[in-house]
């Protein structure tokens, strides 16, 4: 039975079933869970979220004034996102990083460096009607899937700080890494991430086979362009499958990673199961990287705006997909600006494991004082009198130095 109730009466033992407002705004990532951490309850009371649903057949209900505390229902713990029956695999919990971003990031430039220069030459190769080599491809997976298995944000954060001229290469590496970090939030084996990166790798190949007056156009593309833009799925399928190299994998998400899972998307207009896990995947990682992107006709947007911007766009994406997407992220990706409860603002330096609202933060300036103040590092997981309330504009700001702020590396 599903009950109604103030957030501020929430208490341990009982069973969420849901919570006012978008799912992104929450304090959590699950949406139906035992409320039974005290951390969890706190982050719930001081999210503002104004009710919730609790479901009293699973856990414990509200206790009536002058009644003796009720013991919490008997229940077996839930999963942590129910998965829909189409789903392969459902969302994992949050794996630690094997080190922290800091400690990652100079192996992660050296990587996207390395990554680069391979993807350049794998794309020209594209470009002159030659076959891309299957092994030149495995081995940048492998070098990217390294550093994502130690810390994911360092590499993902660096590949998005691409420059207009190199995105069509950078592009690549970026959603091959995002690939493999979403691929082990869903629980897939490591075989399966090193595909769905080598997917992401090659899933764009079919540009390199567009006019580069269309493809490096800085303005809007007219409707025609667009048309002969809209080809270049189908272009890249049939580059890769003439090679004989790659599994059929790789070749679907180069072909359906534009499919929406309402059916409007190109080039098939498949809708709901007939797109496939992997190209749902890319649906995903493709726009996210886009539109956090310098584009020559668009200014990147901030990262954690993104994600809920793209959360808003009902019918695009699959919903497990994505919330297991933004789990592998963050709410408040690398690079993002926060506000704290006590007035300071501060970029976002790492994440914490299973804590998705509470992320190491670098801060840098008083909104009391309106200076900037002493740089300090702080752990909000461990801070108990601070948190984020929100995230900021750094152009409203005017502030232009937030990624040497969290990036050291030159």
């Amino acid at each position: 039975m599903l009950k109604k109730i103030p957030t501020e009466q929430t208490e341990l033992g009982m069973y969420l079933h849901g919570m006012e407002g978008s799912w992104l705004s929450h304090p959590f990532w699950k949406s139906r869970f035992l409320l039974e951490d005290p951390a969890d309850l706190q982050a719930l009371k001081a999210s503002g979220v104004p009710a919730v649903w609790i479901d009293i057949s699973k856990g414990r209900d509200v206790v009536k004034a002058g009644a003796a505390p009720a013991q919490p229902a008997a229940a077996p713990p839930p999963p942590r996102v129910e998965p829909e029956p189409r789903a392969a695999a459902p969302v994992a919990s949050t794996p630690a990083p094997a080190c922290s971003l800091a400690d990652e990031l100079e192996q992660a430039a050296a990587v996207v460096a390395k990554s680069k220069k391979a993807v350049v030459g794998m794309l020209s190769e594209a470009r002159l009607g030659r076959a891309i080599s299957r092994d030149a491809a495995t081995e940048v997976v492998n070098d990217i899937a390294g550093s994502v298995w130690r810390n994911p944000s360092a590499l993902i954060s660096l590949a998005r700080l691409k420059t207009r001229d190199d995105y069509t290469y950078m592009h690549s590496v970026a959603v091959c890494a995002m690939m493999i970090s979403l691929a082990k939030q869903l629980g897939l084996s490591e075989a399966q991430q090193r595909e769905a990166g080598e997917a992401g790798l090659l899933h764009d190949v079919g540009k390199m086979l567009m006019p580069l007056e269309v493809l490096n156009k800085p303005g809007q593309l007219t409707d025609a362009e667009f048309a002969v833009m809209r080809s270049h799925p189908g272009r890249g399928h049939e580059a890769l499958k003439l090679s004989q190299a790659f599994g059929e994998g790789t070749l679907d998400v180069c072909l359906h990673h534009h499919e929406k899972l309402d059916g409007t998307g190109y080039p098939h207009k498949l809708a709901g199961e007939q797109i496939s896990l992997l190209a749902r995947m890319g649906a995903v990682c493709d726009v996210y990287d886009a539109i956090t992107s310098n584009r020559p006709y668009k200014t990147a947007w901030d990262p954690a705006a993104s994600l809920a911007r793209m959360a808003q766009w009902k019918g695009h994406f699959d919903p497990q997909v994505f919330q297991a997407f933004v789990v592998s992220l963050g709410i408040y990706p690398v690079g993002t600006l926060v506000r704290l409860h006590s007035g300071r603002l501060a970029v976002v330096v790492d994440q914490n494991a299973g804590k998705l609202t509470m992320p190491r933060v670098k801060v840098f300036f008083s909104t009391k004082s309106n200076m900037p103040i002493e740089l300090k590092l702080i752990d909000l997981a461990s801070e108990s009198n601070d948190r984020i309330v929100g995230r900021e504009d750094a152009a409203q700001w005017g502030f232009t130095h937030l990624n040497e702020l969290w990036n050291p590396t030159p």
